[in-house]
């Protein structure tokens, strides 16, 4: 399994659907798209809106940061577009594909093949070293036992954790535990990273190891979905949304300032 690519070399072609319908060059346009995408919560007699009719875009090898105040919606959204969660009305596009009718079974062969999931709570298998955390998205997705392991190896050397391969997630810190999530979602080269608050857990040098390879993983071709409360974080996307009360507030693009000699580095402006 191949290194994550530099910037300038064009996006990999998409593996197979593995008996799901292949993309409808027809359909929407983009990698992924929402439109009117809804989600209640039922409790008690009680409704909760926890997204009110998103519409969203996210271009192949996009790179897109979703920010609001806590109980904005930002999480629900990540988990119903990776089906973890069934969306209550609307539709979703992935690839050209609908997915949001999509079964059970079915969507965890679309995320075994195609989406990386990067969780808040890092939801590491407990029973399983952090070698094995690693490699198994990859084998799960066709990887020979050699490309697993070259592949973990990669990502745990990057992620400055390649020492902790043979531990087991419980003897890690909650930095530790992260990179680790981030390298498991990483492994099987997903065509769309959805990561829920990548580094909301990391001192600031293990945050720059995580922004690192996100960077190299965006420049390789893969699409970022990503949750942040951290604007300098957010400020690497191409895009930023604003969630607030389920609904988008603003959906802004992020333009690069050229540097000048003399300058401090780089700044952006935002542009609605």
């Amino acid at each position: 399994m191949s290194r994550l690519r530099p910037a300038g070399r064009p996006p990999r072609t998409p593996r197979s659907w593995g008996g799901l319908t292949p993309p409808d060059p027809t359909g929407p346009a983009g990698l992924l798209r929402t439109s009117r995408l809804v989600k209640v919560y039922r409790a008690d007699g009680v409704e909760v809106e926890a997204i009110r009719g998103v519409d969203l875009e996210i271009a192949a090898g996009e790179f897109v940061a979703v920010m609001g105040p806590s109980g904005s919606g930002k999480s629900t959204l990540l988990h119903v577009l990776g089906g973890l969660e069934p969306a209550t009305a609307g539709e979703i596009w992935l690839q050209g594909e609908r997915v949001d009718r999509l079964s059970t079974a079915a969507w965890a062969i679309l995320r075994r093949r195609h989406v990386g999931i990067v969780f808040q709570f890092f939801n590491l298998l407990s029973n399983m070293t952090v070698a094995d955390n690693v490699e198994l998205p990859a084998l799960l997705a066709g990887a020979t036992p050699r490309q697993a392991r070259k592949r973990r190896e990669e990502l745990l050397a990057e992620l400055g954790i390649a020492d902790k391969a043979a531990a087991a997630p419980a003897r890690l810190s909650g930095g530790e535990q992260q990179r680790v999530a981030l390298a498991r979602a990483l492994a099987n080269e997903p065509s769309l990273l959805l990561a829920d608050e990548p580094t909301g857990n990391l001192d600031s040098s293990n945050t720059r190891d995580v922004l690192r390879l996100l960077r190299r993983a965006h420049a390789g071709g893969q699409a970022i979905l990503m949750v942040t409360h951290d604007a300098r974080v957010a400020s690497l996307a191409d895009r930023v949304i604003n969630l607030f009360d389920g609904m988008v507030a603003d959906d802004v693009k992020m333009v690069p300032i050229p540097r000048r000699l003399g300058g401090v580095g780089d700044v952006v402006e935002l542009r609605g």
